[in-house]
């Protein structure tokens, strides 16, 4: 007997570390740990939707998965000593938290790691020297070099499962919690999978259309890379087949979540603190009245209409359209000069989708502050940001219904009257963007 221990592996399908533990003698139990550690700082979407992942991978287990609250590094040694194994499967972690966890458990049991989340684990596409890359083209070439495995063939009957009720010592089995604060996304591996067949039906105006809140035209499949309802290795078998620039465009968006997971690898501290050191000495809004500026911020109420649309798009669904994640989040590091985890940890709280390395290195990005970051010059103009990639109108529109009566692109100049129930945009833009830039070059 032996034991998979899931973490951001909730699926079945290509999955090789059940592959590495049918290797093993005998039945296998499936494993996960609610850990309170992970659980209190992870916002109610993202508790919502790994209780409902659980839910269905449990269902595909046959009821059989064995939910377990406390410390893994309890728990875990606990599980295997019942089942009279040493060994316990894993997919690697390579997050800050997940390898601290991991080497504390592994002095115990002997932890097994077959594959990642990622379509190349972090720390494998390097310079010819050995040295990470800092930057995402290069990397992103020998990205492509260094190639992947293709899927795995596996699924709920690769192993045959444990019933946990029928050993005795294992920990208490606890019920699969559920969260009040959550998104309507449908969870699991099935859910995923279609979701990621029907977004094939139209991959191939992906990279002209992918900047298009208005359009909708994103897989929203970040929600189930994140807890492994689907892995990159299955997307990318699926894209190698197709020959259209929308394909090879969401190949690098895939090629960029391992390069920032590379990157939070290579320097956990990024998590938390500036990549670039030099902007540690940049002057930030921290006052009473920038706290007052963010909560107008979180609540979509800046008078500035693409900037509204998309905190309150988070409010409603928990998820944001990346070009807009883009845009408030320039409002708010380089218009209201806030530091850019304040956002980024509302950001955390908020969305569904939250990864560690994407946000934080996403939100680095625009602040200019991390690896192949947006240069200092770069202030998105939140108006001609709105003109361009929502053209129609139709996003601001949808999101804020003050502006509803306002026709096409008119709705992000208001050239023809504010209305009255719509706030006055809380900053000059032209200004900030002045005050932004002067305070980067005097770095």
């Amino acid at each position: 007997m032996t034991v998979v221990w899931f973490r951001r592996d909730l699926r079945t399908g290509d999955l090789p570390t059940l592959t590495a533990a049918a290797d093993g003698a005998g039945p296998v139990l499936g494993l996960f740990v609610l850990d309170e550690k992970l659980l209190k700082t992870s916002g109610g979407p993202r508790r919502d939707f790994l209780y409902r992942s659980l839910q269905a991978l449990d269902d595909q287990l046959g009821g059989r998965l064995l939910v377990v609250k406390g410390d893994p590094e309890e728990v875990v040694p606990k599980v295997a000593q019942a089942l009279d194994t040493a060994e316990v499967h894993v997919s690697a972690d390579y997050g800050p938290y997940g390898r601290d966890r991991d080497e504390r458990v592994g002095k115990h049991v002997d932890l097994v790691a077959t594959g990642s989340p990622f379509a190349i684990a972090p720390g494998r596409v390097t310079k010819n020297d050995g040295d990470p890359y800092k930057v995402f083209t290069p990397y992103f070439r020998q990205w492509m070099e260094h190639g992947w495995r293709g899927p795995a063939a596996t699924s709920a009957d690769t192993v045959e499962w444990l019933d946990p009720s029928q050993v005795s010592g294992l920990p208490r089995r606890a019920a699969i919690p559920e969260e009040k604060d959550g998104s309507t996304v449908e969870a699991g591996e099935t859910a995923a999978l279609a979701n990621w067949k029907e977004f094939l039906e139209r991959v191939s105006v992906y990279e002209d259309e992918r900047n298009r809140p208005d359009l909708d035209s994103t897989s929203r499949m970040s929600v189930y890379l994140k807890y492994g309802n689907i892995h990159p290795r299955t997307m990318l078998a699926d894209l190698g087949k197709l020959r259209s620039e929308g394909a090879a465009g969401y190949r690098k968006q895939l090629a960029w979540r391992d390069f920032y997971a590379d990157i939070l690898f290579q320097r956990p501290d990024s998590a938390r603190e500036n990549y670039d050191k030099k902007f540690d000495k940049i002057e930030l809004d921290t006052s009473e009245h920038a706290y007052e500026l963010f909560d107008t911020w979180k609540e979509g109420r800046t008078g500035f209409p693409i900037v509204d649309a998309g905190m309150r798009q988070l409010d409603s669904e928990k998820w944001m359209h990346n070009r807009v994640r883009m845009i408030v989040a320039s409002f708010l590091v380089k218009d209201l000069h806030l530091p850019w985890w304040w956002g980024a940890r509302y950001f955390m709280a908020q969305l569904v989708d939250g990864d560690l390395a994407n946000n934080q290195h996403g939100w680095q990005w625009t602040a200019g502050t991390g690896t192949d970051a947006s240069p200092y010059f770069r202030v998105f103009n939140p108006i001609t940001q709105g003109e361009k990639f929502d053209p129609t109108g139709d996003y601001v529109r949808r999101w804020v219904p003050e502006l509803r009566g306002e026709e096409g692109k008119a709705v992000h100049t208001l050239k023809f009257g504010r209305p009255k129930d719509y706030p006055e945009p809380i900053v000059d833009h032209k200004h900030e963007r002045e005050v932004a830039i002067a305070r980067f070059k005097s770095l």
